[in-house]
Order: structure tokens, then C-alpha cells, then sequence
């Protein structure tokens, strides 16, 4: 979209366009992008006669490594340990599956002071275009991690993270898990199971459908995750099931499922008690 990034599609197509003798006008038309954004890529990756899409791709991404690093680097020497620290918090969720951009937005949002961030803000604290920070809260709206509050006074959204954050971020990984299974599960129908290919796939079907599964646990685990993002030293099972809206039966149900799976001895304790404390 014009003004975002340049994909690697856009850089394919880049290339293509060199190669049919295109100017960097008519590249830019069609791709619906400034002709200096065409200029500049194409100038600082080999030139009109040197350009490679691949290349120039991956040449991009690690420049962007570099200043990302050099960046959490100078806050560090500049008395700034805390930027630094919600980049090292959104490099941990990145690698837990959520995307890079909507990871730092979610780590910014948790670790700061404020209830609330505009759009504004978090394009300033993490310096990044706006175009980025809408792309990334879409993304965190979408899975339910966080919600947006009108400003009742000015013209303004500000951004809340959602009080489940963590459970919903563990049911987007489990989804994800599930959605690699369900992939590997048409290749082995479209290349067939009795191939080298649908035998590698066929594992890894295997490995992606235990890990959802696990990760899933049926009802009942869906229910503790439930309870458990709720559950305070303070609340006994009827104000538990008050909060939720639940009937006091289920939570019950479920304080004694946590306690059984917890690897604690419940016959010394309340079950209630011993999932509580293990929250």
C-alpha cells in the first residue's frame, strides 16, 4: 500500500519491471508507490543494472535488524534500560508466534504507566510509522488482546490491553499450532501419504495435532485457564463464579481439576485453595 514497506512481491515486480526496460516512474505508477521510493530502493541495492529482488529483500531486513539492535543498544548507554527491556519483551512474544509489529505494541501497552495509549503515543514511543501501529492493532483487536476506548473528549482512540491477554495469547498460539496440523494434513492429501514428501508431512501432522492438543485440553482445561485468570488468594468459589457468571458447581468442577493437575496433594488442602495459590 502506498507508503508502507516494500514486499518482496514489490521487489519481484521491481526487478521485472528493470528488466523489461521500465523507468522508475512507470514502476512506481504501477505499483502505486512515490517514483523516489523506486529510486532509492533500486539505488541503494546494485543499481538499475545490479538490482536483484531476492537481494535487495533480504538486504532490507538486515538493515532493519541492525537498527533495531543499534537502537535498543543507544537506549541502554543514554539511561533508557526501559525501551530496551520492551523490545527484549516483544523479541520474546515474536518468537512465541505473535507478529514482530503487534508484539511491540502489546509490550509497550503492558509495561507502561498509562491505562491507555494512543495511536499517537505509540507511534512516538516506538517510532514507527502510523500506518504500522493501525496494522498491528487490527491484528491484536482481531485476536481479542486488546480493545479500543473512545476519548470522551477530543477525537482520539486510546488502546487498553485486554484483562485475558495471556490467555487469549496462549489460544492464538494454540491455534496456530492447529492451523500448521490442518496445512501439513492437505499436503499429505495432495502429494499423497506413500510419499517421501506426504511421510515428512505426515509427521509433522502428527507433532502440530498432539501440540494443539495439548495446548487445547479439551473443556475442561479451557475452563481452568478461565477461572485461573480471575482467581485471586481472596475469592472463594462462589465469588469466583460470580465474576465469571458461572454456576458455583463449575467452578468447583474446575478448582478441583487445577488441583488435580497441579502435582500437589489436594487431600491436605481445599482444592480451591491449592489451584488458587499454584495461579
Amino acid at each position: 500500500m502506498p507508503g508502507g514497506r516494500l514486499s518482496q512481491q514489490d521487489r519481484r515486480e521491481i526487478a521485472d519491471g528493470l528488466a523489461g526496460g521500465l523507468g522508475y516512474a512507470e514502476i512506481a505508477r504501477r505499483l502505486e508507490r512515490p517514483t523516489s521510493t523506486i529510486s532509492r530502493e533500486v539505488a541503494r541495492n546494485g543499481g538499475a543494472g545490479g538490482y536483484r529482488a531476492e537481494h535487495a529483500h533480504y538486504a532490507s531486513a538486515s538493515r532493519a535488524r541492525r537498527r533495531r539492535t543499534t537502537s535498543a543498544v543507544a537506549d541502554v548507554q543514554t539511561g533508557d534500560p526501559r525501551r530496551a527491556y520492551v523490545e527484549r519483551f516483544a523479541s520474546m512474544m515474536v518468537e512465541g508466534g505473535l507478529p514482530r509489529m503487534a508484539s511491540r505494541v502489546l509490550a509497550l501497552l503492558y509495561t507502561s504507566d498509562m491505562r491507555t495509549l494512543t495511536a499517537a503515543e505509540l507511534v512516538r514511543e516506538l517510532r514507527v510509522s502510523p500506518a504500522s501501529i493501525s496494522k498491528a492493532i487490527g491484528y491484536l483487536e482481531q485476536v481479542g488482546m486488546v480493545h479500543r476506548e473512545p476519548d470522551p473528549v477530543r477525537r482520539l482512540q486510546h488502546y487498553v490491553i485486554a484483562d485475558d491477554v495471556w490467555l487469549k495469547a496462549w489460544e492464538v498460539s494454540a491455534r496456530t499450532n492447529h492451523n500448521w496440523a490442518e496445512t501439513a494434513a492437505e499436503g499429505i492429501e495432495l502429494l499423497g501419504a506413500d510419499t517421501p514428501a506426504g511421510q515428512r508431512l505426515s509427521h509433522m501432522a502428527d507433532f502440530f495435532d498432539r501440540l494443539s492438543e495439548d495446548m487445547s485440553g479439551g473443556a475442561g482445561f479451557q475452563d481452568c485457564l478461565s477461572v485461573l485468570a480471575v482467581a485471586q488468594p481472596s475469592l472463594d468459589p462462589s465469588e469466583l463464579a460470580a465474576a465469571l457468571g458461572w454456576p458455583v458447581e463449575r467452578v468447583t468442577d474446575v478448582l478441583e481439576y487445577a488441583a488435580k493437575n497441579s502435582g500437589q496433594d489436594g487431600a491436605e488442602q481445599p482444592a480451591s485453595e491449592a489451584a488458587v495459590r499454584e495461579a
